[in-house]
């Protein structure tokens, strides 16, 4: 996010994101390879338009975002899955925790989904 801020539209990132990531509050949620929290994450999973919204879960059934977005190559995939160009665009669950507990702490709906 910070990467691309340019303080105009649609680059322009709230006041709270930039100071969290300045001072590197990242409430234990960041990725050490990144050195912060990531945004999002590309998979090769099978989605559809109306499945934005829809939880992304690892082989354990843990929540690891929400997909958003797909590639144009996937609309194929309505009519034949191909797992080479088929890709989902996921925002990342560290990503949401991070946001309602630094940028813009939303501590009821943390308390209220039962995020630890």
């Amino acid at each position: 996010m910070v990467a691309k801020e340019t303080g105009a539209d649609p680059f322009d990132s709230p006041k709270a994101l930039l100071d969290a990531v300045k001072a590197k509050r990242y409430a234990g949620l960041e990725d050490k390879r990144l050195g912060s929290v990531p945004v999002n994450f590309l998979s090769d999973l099978d989605i559809t338009g109306g499945n934005s919204g829809s939880p992304v879960m690892d082989a354990q059934g843990k929540l690891v975002g929400l997909a958003f977005d797909g590639n144009w190559e996937s609309v194929s995939s309505n009519w034949i899955f191909d797992p080479a160009m088929t890709r989902m665009i996921a925002v990342d669950s560290r990503y949401l925790r991070w946001i309602m507990t630094e940028v813009a702490p939303a501590p009821q709906l943390l308390k209220e989904l039962g995020v630890r």
